[in-house]
Formats: C-alpha cells, structure tokens, sequence
C-alpha cells in the first residue's frame, strides 16, 4: 500500500524514480589528544587544501550549471576555510591543549555554530548552517570519511535528504537526478530556489521523508500540490506518467512562444523580463524570450573577492548585458549589501537585524565613494543599450533624492571630462517597504518608475522572516494586505504616467498572475524559466475581465479566500 506525504510544492513537475538516500557520513571522532602537535597542524593544512580544492570545483560545476550568482555560495565558503578567527583558533587549540586536528577543528566550529544559533538572528543561523557545512567537510578529510556525494548518482533517481546544503545542490546532474524531497526547509529556502533554476520538481518540509523512504523504493514527487507518494500503485503510477507527459509536452509547446510578445487575449501588451545576477545568464533570457532585464542584481559583482570592484570592470560588466540585449530595456540595481548578502572585506560592524540595518541604499549613502564608482560605470555604459538604474531599499523621498544628485553629480563629471554618457536614462526605485508603498502617490512625482520587490516587500509587510519555515504560512502573497499595498504603487504610478514592473517571484506566480494584470502592472520581472509559461498564461486572460474580478478579489478577507477565487475564475 502506497504512503502519502504532505509538504511544500517547491519547484513545478512531476518526478517519478527510486530513491537515492543522501545520508549525513559518519564523523565520529575517537581521539582527542595528539603527543604531536607539529603533525595535526600539518593534517589540518592538508585537509583545509583538500577542502578547498574540492569547493572550488563545486562552485566551477555550479556557475557551469546554474549561472555565477548560484555559484557565489561557495565563495563564502572558501572564506570559512580562509577565516582566521575559525582556523586559528583551531591551531591554537592543537598548539596548547595537545588536541588532534579533528577533535580542535570540532570543538571549535561546534562553539562558533552554537553561538551564531542562539542569536535571534536569522542571517546569523544562515552563516552557522555555512560553517557546518564547511567543517563536515574538513572533518571528512581529517577521518577519512567518505560523503556520500549526489556527483554519485549516475542512474535516474529522486534525492532524499533532511536537508539539501549548498555543495549538495550544486553537484545534482540534471540528467540523473529528476526531483527530490527534504524533510525541513521552505519556498523560499536555498534547495527550493535551487531546484526551480534548475528546473526540477521538488517537494520540501515533509517532515519525515527521510524516516519514511528507503534507497530503492519507487517515488513519486508532485511538485505542484507538494506532494510525495512512496511505493505507488500500479493507479498512481500511470496517473502520474500521464501527468508527466503532459507536463513535458506543455514545456516544448511553450517554446513556441519565444518570439512572440506577451499581449493578452484582449490587445493588452505587458513586457515580461528576466531577474539576473551575471552577464552568464543571458543564454538562458534570450533562450527563454524575454523582453528586457528586469533585475540585474550587481551585488554579485561585488561578492567572493578580496576587495570591490573597479569602475572599468563594472562597465564590462554592464556592457555586455545591455549589448546582448540589443536596445531592450535593461533595469540595473544598484549594489543591494546587507541582508543575506555581506562583503567580509568592507569590514561592517555586526548588526542585530542586519535586514533591518544599513543594507542596500543605506549602505551606499554611508559609502558614497564607493556608490560613485558605481554610478559612473552604469553611466559610461549607458551608451550601449537601453538602459535604466533602480535604486534599493528605499524608504524616505529624501534617501532617493539623495541617491539621484550623486548620480547628476556624476554624470556631470564624466561630460566635463568629455566622457560620453546617455541622455535618456530612467531612474526608478525598488518598492520592497510598507512605507514607500503607501507614500508611492508622493514617490511618483519624483521616480521615472516603480519596480516592486515583493519578497521583501511581503516579509516586512507579514512581520515574517520568508526563510523561517516556522512562520512561513504567514508569508503570504495573496494577502489582501500585500495586494492593497501593490494597488496603491500601481495607482500612484499611472496617475503620473510612470510605468511599474515587479521582479519579486510573485511576478512569475500563476495565481498572482492575474490578480497583477488586472491591476495594470505594466512589466512582470522573474527566473528566464518562468516566462514562457506566464506569457501562455496572459494570452489565455482579458486584461479587462481580470480588472473586474481583481476588484472583488480585493474585497476579499484572506490569502486562503483570494487562492480560492482565483482558481474557480481562472
């Protein structure tokens, strides 16, 4: 008889395959003390090699696989390994205490992870998740202790883990591993924004998956209802097959929707666009049909050095997205720091909520030389495409005026020298706070355009961390809050005759679909692997008839009622 699980639809499809255990090694340490200091320092050294070499071809496999911005969770990585605090305090304590290399490098990650988890802080615990990581591998090294690695997995199967970390995720091979299921984690955690870039289904927070499933057992993973079915009937499996090729079948139809625009039953034109964080995502935009950039996420410039990049090579940067883009609209973020995303060498003291602190357009306010070098290289590259600049985080008119006279300086800098810059450049911001939104009327008469961050703009509005899976029901994009909140934006806007993207992942959601073009969002921003299926999405609707039942949408009490309707009227 076939067992059911209930979790989180993470990542669209459906998988069926036996199951592949990803099992934690075994880390048992049995000595702790060494007569030989000179010995484990040098053990210790091996295996930080060892480990770096190792990291390093996870992060070249990833950028190969999934694009540079997925592959910078390994330069935080080999950080860890470079972390003087961490590594020396491991030494001193083989140097002092007679410890062996493993048991100093246990004691001592165990003391960091513990501290790092016990603050009320969920970036904190991300970066105790990141030094655990790194020390199981080292760990393994010292005891020479194999992981059971997923690069293993040469036969067509479905991962089972607790959990999936960063180097489990980057080393899946697309053509083996065709879904999988962790028994923690969210929409919003690593694996799931891993498992939708590398367009697998995925179904995560089940809770027991991995008491309930066993290496060889047939699996089936529905990643639109999130759900798991262990050992299925001879029913379910044909059910499910059927599902799966009308899945696949759907995928290669809608790719005969690349070169069309997206325009809606009734005439209405939307521009939909990619969210990107490298020039090496392109491929996969231009693969994809889209029309523009929606996000270029520059931070990732920034990230896995030793120190901040130049004004020449962030104008190489740029240029080549927008000469790729060939005259499309091309929005550019400005750096985007604090958060989940730090710059170790900027040296930022520690924040207690740093997503509540100098991040963003803060940090480039406090940092203005910085900010200027950024600003100039988008402006010298302007010249090559269509370009236009957002600013982030934005919370008061005065921190965007602001921003924008840095820019005016700026521009009238390079003209003084000669240097040739676009005259037609729009300036927007992000709206990802409560605050702008309800001042968006005021906002509108200064930006040239809005363009709405809902993941952040969801958590800061719900008072809810989206990487909390303990408060992830109330991360909810079809709140009626959330959605009053992006009425207002988009209102504001059109009174001023400026134009609203969103790049939030709400933009590429099928049930806020047509809730967004009912409220007239002029461009949908989201993963390249999402466009093709909105597109079909806005060419079945009428922008008028979703206007009409957006305004009974919004009288609605709840997220779970909005869903609801939605899935009766569309």
């Amino acid at each position: 008889m076939s067992t059911h699980l209930k979790g989180i639809a993470a990542s669209r499809g459906f998988a069926i395959a036996q199951a592949f255990i990803l099992q934690n090694p075994d880390l048992k340490i049995e000595n702790e003390k060494t007569g030989d200091p000179e010995k484990e320092r040098f053990r210790l050294n091996r295996a930080l090699q060892q480990a770096k070499q190792e990291l390093v071809d996870i992060k070249n496999h990833a950028a190969g696989q999934l694009g540079e911005d997925k592959a910078e969770i390994f330069s935080a990585h080999l950080l860890v390994l470079q972390d003087p605090e961490l590594i020396g305090a491991a030494k001193e304590k083989i140097d002092s205490e007679q410890r062996t290399a493993e048991s100093a490098v246990h004691e001592v990650t165990e003391t960091f992870v513990e501290t790092l988890e016990n603050l009320d802080n969920d970036y904190m615990k991300e970066r105790a998740a990141d030094i655990r990581d790194v020390s199981k591998r080292i760990l393994a090294h010292l005891l020479g202790v194999q992981f059971t690695s997923p690069a293993a997995i040469t036969e067509e199967a479905v991962v089972v883990a607790r959990d999936l970390t960063p180097s489990d995720t980057a080393q899946l091979d697309r053509r083996y591993v065709k879904g999988f299921t962790t028994d923690i984690g969210g929409r919003t955690s690593h694996s799931a924004i891993m498992a939708r870039s590398m367009e697998i289904p995925a179904v995560v927070g089940t809770g027991q998956a991995t008491q309930e499933i066993e290496t060889g057992m047939t699996v089936i993973i529905d990643g639109d209802a999130g759900q798991i079915i262990v050992d299925p009937s001879p029913e379910e499996l044909a059910a499910y097959r059927e599902k799966q090729e009308a899945f696949e079948a759907r995928g290669h139809a809608l790719k005969k929707l690349a070169d069309e625009k997206t325009v809606s039953k009734d005439g209405k034109h939307v521009e939909l666009a990619a969210n990107i964080g490298s020039p090496e995502d392109l491929e996969s935009v231009l693969a994809n049909g889209a029309e523009g950039i929606g996000l270029y996420r520059t931070e990732f410039l920034y990230m896995g050095r030793d120190s901040l990049p130049d004004e020449e090579e962030q104008y190489e940067a740029y240029k080549i997205v927008l000469e790729k883009m060939s005259g499309q609209p091309v929005v550019i973020r400005t750096l985007d720091i604090g958060g989940d995303k730090e710059l170790p060498y900027l040296q930022l003291p520690e924040e207690l909520n740093p997503f509540l602190g100098v991040r963003a357009i803060r940090l480039c306010l406090e940092k203005k030389d910085m900010f200027r070098t950024q600003l100039r290289a988008l402006l010298r590259a302007g010249v090559h495409g269509n370009l236009k600049i957002m600013f982030p985080m934005i919370a008061t008119i005065d921190e965007f005026l602001q921003a924008k006279e840095l820019l005016v300086e700026e521009k009238n800098g390079l003209q003084e020298k000669g240097v040739a810059v676009s005259d037609d450049i729009e300036v927007g911001m992000m709206v990802e706070i409560p605050a702008a939104a309800v001042m968006a009327p005021q906002f509108a008469k200064e930006v040239d355009f809005f363009s709405i961050g809902t993941n952040d703009l969801i958590q800061y509005t719900m008072a809810a961390d989206r990487m909390n899976e303990r408060v992830s029901y109330l991360y909810q994009p079809y709140s009626p809050a959330v959605l009053g909140l992006i009425r207002n934006v988009i209102s504001a806007a059109h009174t001023e005759g400026k134009w609203v993207g969103m790049c939030g992942e709400m933009a590429g959601d099928e049930t806020a679909i047509p809730i967004l073009l009912g409220l007239g969002l002029d461009e949908f921003s989201m993963s390249a692997s999402a466009i093709l299926n909105a597109r079909n999405r806005i060419k079945e609707m009428s922008a008028a008839e979703c206007a009409q039942q957006t305004a009974e949408i919004l009288k609605l009490r709840s997220s779970e009622e909005v869903a609801h309707y939605v899935k009766q009227q569309f």
